[in-house]
């Protein structure tokens, strides 16, 4: 990766820049920088350069899409985690034939945007989207009674700590808060408030003014950011090609710590390691409540943050799941 694509991927995955001519405004930025005294001097770029740096970064796998990431909470939707188990071969069946079952049936759904083999006995765990309980059971019960998923743990958030999927090497360059302007009162959707979030759920087009080319109405999304359905608008990473190839989704049981659990997400929010931390109500078999996903970019780096993560919190007693095999990692489409 050259130098001026991880500068692109520092400013881009936090705020792709709402603008007509978005590429134009990054090229703007990144000279600014250089003129400034505190930054070394560095060769001038084009709103072209810039655009065709991108389409590499699109083109070779390190950016999954560039669009809008929506609250699904704020649009009328729930999210659960279901912790589940499969036969494979590491966990003592002949072959993973019931394991390739599974993955190509949760292809099918398209409520999971989300689906893992994970290093431990409840070795699969993925995410339904639904607009209520019921729905998510069903996604549930029809993949029990299709594979051989079974010993599903369906786990709601009892509080959120921290979603943020940005993967730097550096410090932030950010348009989000020249874009996100005050919070303003969340209005009821419109049907045209579903259609642009429909579209915007998807890859911008591969052009220099992708918004007039989409027919999206940058004003419009601007207006979702400020309301907060929106998250971030910008570029959604494959970690591994974007130099993180090593996570594992790290679980902790404060029963009896020092450290009270909100405080220790509060803690773990603060952790630029950590992407999304989550407390969850503990099940059978697994008593652990607070869960941070960790990114590496090495495996001895991420035994580091682990570790450091947990003395932060006072060293309670806490799994490690490995990512083994990525089964699924899409975006929910609202409102298709």
């Amino acid at each position: 990766m050259t130098a001026l694509e991880q500068r692109l991927l520092d400013i881009i995955q936090d705020a792709f820049p709402l603008e007509e001519r978005p590429y134009r405004v990054i090229a703007d930025m990144l000279n600014s920088q250089g003129d400034s005294c505190e930054q070394p001097a560095r060769q001038t770029v084009s709103e072209q350069q810039v655009f065709e740096a991108v389409e590499n970064l699109r083109i070779s796998g390190v950016i999954r899409r560039i669009g809008g990431v929506y609250d699904s909470k704020k649009l009328g939707f729930i999210s659960r985690l279901c912790a589940g188990k499969v036969p494979t071969v590491a966990t003592g069946a002949s072959d993973d034939s019931a394991l390739d079952k599974f993955a190509a049936a949760v292809n099918a759904v398209t409520a999971i945007t989300h689906n893992y083999v994970r290093t431990h006995e409840y070795n699969v765990w993925f995410t339904v989207i639904a607009e209520n309980e019921a729905e998510v059971q069903k996604v549930v019960d029809t993949l029990c009674a299709e594979t051989d998923l079974h010993d599903v743990h369906v786990l709601s958030v009892t509080k959120k700590f921290k979603i943020d999927t940005v993967m730097t090497r550096g410090p932030r360059m950010s348009l989000r808060a020249e874009q996100g302007g005050a919070k303003q009162s969340i209005a009821a959707l419109s049907q045209s408030d579903r259609a642009r979030i429909r579209i915007a759920c998807g890859d911008i087009p591969h052009t220099l003014a992708p918004f007039k080319d989409w027919g999206v109405s940058v004003e419009e999304l601007r207006d979702d950011l400020a309301q907060k359905r929106m998250r971030r608008f910008g570029a959604i990473l494959r970690h591994q090609q974007a130099g993180f190839a090593h996570n594992a989704m790290v679980c902790f049981c404060l029963d009896g710590c020092s450290c009270h659990p909100r405080a220790g997400g509060d803690l773990l929010a603060k952790n630029p390691h950590v992407s999304h931390c989550y407390e969850r109500p503990a099940f059978e078999g697994f008593p652990y409540t607070l869960y941070a996903m960790m990114h590496a970019q090495s495996p001895k780096d991420l035994q580091h943050y682990i570790k450091e993560a947990a003395t932060s919190i006072d060293n309670p007693d806490y799994v490690v799941l490995y990512s083994v095999r990525e089964l699924k990692k899409t975006s929910f489409e609202f409102f298709a």
